[in-house]
């Protein structure tokens, strides 16, 4: 997930959280509450108001589940609508829309899911089956350009509507696609092959309900205004300051609004971690991310949470529009020449650490083990003087004299800036190359990205649910997060070997092989495995920090 990339963390599911779920069998309802009451077990009241206050770093690109990839807006969407799952302070799916787990076939390929009685949009209308149907639907149409259609497209027929050429032939495959509503309240979805997290999946942003009437009235505005946004969840979206303000309210009409104790939550966009803190000191905020040097004073206090992530930085190269970044060896000197461990210490300093490969430590392998001891270090250690000999060779086999003089994008937030003062300061030592800083607002860099229109991008992906595969897939020839247009044909095979193979020891070698093979290539280069830094009132009790998938949870929060 495109971590509000500078402020965040791509899909964490049990995927999601620490450790992969299985899911191929119905499993006995877990609390609904995070502190393990039972279900439906209403908190003590508090003569406190149940308002609180919360710094973000980055404004929403647009709160559309079928369009987003940003961790700011699952972070929202999260907030104020709901999937038939929701994820809880363990990282493990647990029902939201849905009643129970699903029922599901023996082959793993049907799922059947009842949808609760009193799961209700925030204006009373009823949840139906048919908003997920739609909700797939309209996320594998080509004509809404998706980038995570590739998987809502697990589903059987799904990869056929996004290949779809004619709006008549997306109709038909729309009309194929292996999903029906059984009734109001019971939803089928029956997938291509057997995913073991689907269930986990389900809790994604991705894979959150929409409502066609809703969404056909606010036409190109839906999801960019407060009142162009609609969900199912605990909180509706009030006010909508762009650049400045979000404010969420408790909706009365969640199935679950007994057990939600916060009434509402004003989120205020602070990129300076200086006025974040000095918000938070005067009582105008109650969660705030702080940096390095503000970490020292709070070291010890109970006010310090630590927020280890599934995330991890990198930098991505596009490889079309600079053809010198299309030679290995370029790639593989910028990536050497930047001394990680030097980058963390001097730059974050808040319990992140360098990385060693492209996957984040504390991502489980699939096979039960976790991949970076699977796996070892893969990626090539900081050496300065072999970066500079990898420059000069490959300089010369691209037919250069020099490098020519690019931008590196990046969000405009201080964390930010200094990353890329550091990596440029490092080039013109360690390389000789003097390089451009470029950084732009988050929505702007996401943008970029996107389009494919960059030179180099320093980027975040947080995990979309915790197995490699959701940092590995991104990386194949034409994939939809390929931004930078890497390419290596046996990168791909291994990577659609894992997609399809059900030994999971074969499969988490496969992921490893790949692994190695990018790393080698440079196609893109890791900086860090990121830990961030939060300060947190101690009457705020319940808030979650995920290790994956969002910024924060607010559905179990309330004030002492």
């Amino acid at each position: 997930m495109k971590a509000t990339k500078w402020v965040s963390t791509a899909v964490a599911l049990t995927l999601m959280g620490s450790v992969v779920v299985a899911c191929g069998k119905n499993e006995e309802t877990p609390s609904a509450s995070p502190s393990g009451g039972a279900a439906g077990t209403t908190a003590p009241a508090s003569n406190k108001p149940q308002e609180i206050k919360i710094n973000f770093s980055a404004e929403p690109p647009v709160l559309d589940s079928s369009k987003t990839t940003a961790n700011a807006a699952f972070t929202m969407l999260s907030a104020v609508n709901e999937g038939l799952y929701r994820t809880d302070k363990d990282g493990k799916a647990t029902p939201g829309l849905a009643k129970d787990f699903p029922k599901i076939s023996a082959d793993g390929l049907t799922y059947t899911i009842d949808i609760r009685d009193n799961a209700n949009w925030s204006d009373g209308q009823p949840v139906k089956a048919q908003d997920f149907i739609y909700s797939f639907k309209r996320t594998l149409d080509p004509a809404t350009k998706a980038q995570y259609s590739f998987v809502v497209a697990w589903i059987k027929g799904g990869e056929a509507v996004t290949k779809a050429k004619t709006p008549e032939e997306v109709k038909k495959a729309q009309d194929a696609l292996a999903v029906k509503a059984i009734s109001d309240k019971q939803l089928e979805i029956t997938l291509e092959k057997p995913v073991a997290f689907f269930t986990q999946m389900l809790a994604f942003g991705a894979f959150l309900p929409q409502r066609e009437d809703f969404v056909t009235k606010a036409g190109d505005k839906y999801g960019a205004e407060a009142d162009k946004v609609i969900g199912a969840g605990p909180f509706l979206l009030s006010k909508w300051d762009h650049g400045q303000t979000l404010e969420l309210v408790k909706n009365d009409k969640y199935w679950d609004a007994a057990n939600v104790k916060i009434t509402k939550a004003t989120i205020n966009i602070v990129k300076d971690p200086n006025t974040g803190l000095n918000l938070y000191e005067t009582g105008a905020a109650d969660l705030t991310e702080i940096n390095r040097d503000q970490l020292t004073l709070y070291k010890g206090k109970p006010d310090n949470m630590p927020k280890p992530e599934l995330t991890n930085s990198y930098l991505m190269y596009q490889t079309k529009k600079q053809p010198a970044l299309a030679n290995k060896k370029i790639r593989q000197a910028l990536g050497m020449a930047i001394d990680r461990q030097a980058y963390v210490d001097t730059v974050l300093a808040n319990g992140s650490v360098p990385s060693t490969g492209l996957v984040p430590g504390g991502t489980a392998d699939g096979a039960g083990g976790e991949f970076r001891k699977t796996a070892g270090d893969t990626q090539p250690p900081f050496d300065a003087a072999k970066a500079k000999q990898l420059l000069a060779e490959g300089l010369k086999e691209a037919g250069l004299t020099a490098l020519p003089k690019m931008k590196i994008n990046a969000d405009d937030t201080e964390t930010a800036k200094k990353s890329l003062e550091f990596i440029l300061a490092q080039w013109k030592q360690n390389l000789g190359y003097e390089a451009e800083a470029n950084p732009v607002p988050h929505a702007l860099r996401i943008e970029l990205s996107s389009k494919h229109d960059f030179d180099i991008a320093l980027s975040l992906w947080g995990a979309d649910y915790n197995d490699p595969m959701t940092f590995l897939d991104m990386w194949v020839t034409g994939g939809e997060f390929d931004e930078g247009d890497y390419s290596n044909p046996q990168y791909d095979a291994l990577i659609k070997q894992a997609q399809t193979e059900v030994d999971t020891t074969k499969r988490a070698k496969a992921l490893v092989e790949a692994e190695k093979i990018l790393m080698d290539d440079q196609g893109v280069s890791p900086i860090y495995f990121r830990t961030r830094a939060y300060l947190k009132k101690p009457n705020v009790e319940g808030l979650i920090l995920p290790s994956f998938g969002q910024e924060w949870e607010l559905k179990w929060a309330s004030i002492k």
